[in-house]
C-alpha cells in the first residue's frame, strides 16, 4: 500500500503528536485498566487438522480443549496456550467457504507473541528448514519475525518481554 509523504506525511506526523499530547498519559497518572487481560483471540481456520499440527508442533503451542461450538453445530472450537494464562483460539465452519485474509479496517495487522531470545532463533532456525517465509531482521527489525500461519493469520514472534516496547517499559513489571 503506498504510503504518505511530503505535507500529507507531515500532516500525519503533526496529528500523532497531538493524539499523544492529548490523550498519553504517564505511569504514574494513568488510571487502572477496567479488564484482566486477554482471555484469548479467536481466529477462523480452514483446516482444523492443519491449524492444531502448526500451532502445536511446529510452533510449539500446546493444544489445551477442543469442543464443538456452541454457537454454529458442526463447528469445532479449539484453545492453545500461548503462555502467561493466554489462550489462542480458532473456529472452523464445515461448508462455509471464506475469503483469503486481507489487511484491511477491522482486520488484523498482526499478533505479537512475546517471546524468549533462545525461542525466537529456534524459529527462525525452523522457519528457514521448513522453507517458511518471514520477514524481519532484513529490514531492520531486529527483534521481530512477521509470517503467517496455514489461514493467512498475520502474526509477529517478538523477542522483547511482555510490556516493553523497543526496549522501553510502557507498562509495569509483573512484581509491580
Amino acid at each position: 500500500m503506498p504510503q504518505p509523504e511530503g505535507a500529507e506525511l507531515e500532516a500525519v506526523r503533526a496529528r500523532r503528536e497531538e493524539l499523544k499530547r492529548r490523550y498519553l498519559q504517564e505511569h504514574d497518572d494513568r488510571p487502572r485498566t477496567t479488564t484482566r487481560g486477554i482471555h484469548h483471540v479467536a481466529f477462523i481456520c480452514r483446516d482444523v487438522e492443519e491449524t492444531i499440527r502448526f500451532y502445536q508442533e511446529f510452533l510449539g503451542f500446546p493444544l489445551v480443549e477442543i469442543v464443538e461450538n456452541r454457537d454454529y453445530r458442526g463447528s469445532t472450537h479449539f484453545f492453545f496456550d500461548i503462555g502467561n494464562g493466554n489462550l489462542l483460539g480458532f473456529f472452523d465452519f464445515p461448508g462455509h467457504e471464506h475469503p483469503p485474509a486481507t489487511e484491511t479496517v477491522g482486520g488484523v495487522q498482526h499478533v505479537a507473541l512475546s517471546v524468549e531470545a533462545r525461542e525466537f532463533d529456534a524459529a527462525r532456525t525452523s522457519f528457514d528448514k521448513a522453507g517458511i517465509a518471514y520477514i524481519g531482521p532484513e529490514r531492520g527489525v531486529e527483534d521481530s519475525l512477521y509470517f503467517r500461519d496455514p489461514n493467512g493469520v498475520p502474526l509477529e514472534l517478538y523477542r522483547e518481554r511482555l510490556g516493553m516496547f523497543n526496549g522501553e517499559q510502557i507498562l509495569p513489571a509483573d512484581d509491580d
